[in-house]
């Protein structure tokens, strides 16, 4: 009999961290290049999370949850995207006057959130998030974006390395094909964080918003 993946696992890659005390809420890239037809980095599994994203982000917001969003910028050489950009080189259509660059509209950020620019991969590297948290307290980070096999895994094992807990709700992070976005969010949950339903971080949302009454 094939031994399956999560048995092989089991007991040794099963654990869980859970939530902290103070979530905030890291929105990577849920960009309009994602989410539009005939863009080179549309993906029907990112508009399916971005869609589902919607309810999360409002209850995260009606609790009082803080929300970070990211997008991709360079400059118009693209030097500051180094050698990431000669590895997938049409990243550096992403400018500032871009439109495909810009956030989607079904879920704009709100004049309280923080919109991050970022160059590479993680959301951590070579960005000011790292000091925001930790002067806001924060110690769990909700994840939610594109593409969950690449800027949420990478954000995800940062933020693990920075001390942050990490949940990633599975409904809200997309990727281009059904079997990287599996496997990297079995991975993430090995390894890295906890990877649950949407059901459930908008439970403990709401349970502080009932805290805070």
């Amino acid at each position: 009999m094939t031994e399956t993946r999560e048995s092989n696992y089991a007991g040794v890659f099963d654990g869980t961290i859970g939530f902290g005390e103070r979530p905030a809420i890291i929105v990577i890239d849920f960009i309009r290049a994602y989410t539009t037809k005939g863009s080179p980095f549309y993906a029907e599994g990112v508009v399916s999370a971005v869609a589902e994203s919607v309810e999360l982000l409002k209850t995260a917001r009606t609790a009082g949850v803080p929300v970070i969003y990211t997008k991709v910028l360079y400059h118009p050489t693209g030097r500051d995207g180094g050698l990431f950009v000669k590895k997938v080189p049409v990243l550096r259509t992403l400018v500032e006057g871009e439109p495909l660059a810009e956030i989607d509209d079904s879920i704009p950020p709100e004049p309280d959130d923080l919109v991050i620019a970022k160059n590479y991969p993680s959301c951590f590297f070579g960005t000011s998030l790292i000091g925001t948290l930790t002067a806001e307290r924060i110690d769990t980070l909700v994840l939610i974006g594109c593409s969950t096999s690449g800027c949420v895994r990478a954000t995800a094992i940062d933020g693990l390395q920075h001390g942050f807990r990490v949940i990633v709700p599975r409904e809200c992070a997309g990727d281009r094909h059904e079997g990287p976005h599996d496997a990297n969010l079995f991975d993430i949950n090995a390894k890295y964080g906890d990877v649950v339903s949407k059901a459930e971080v908008i439970a403990r949302f709401n349970a502080i918003s009932r805290n805070a009454a």
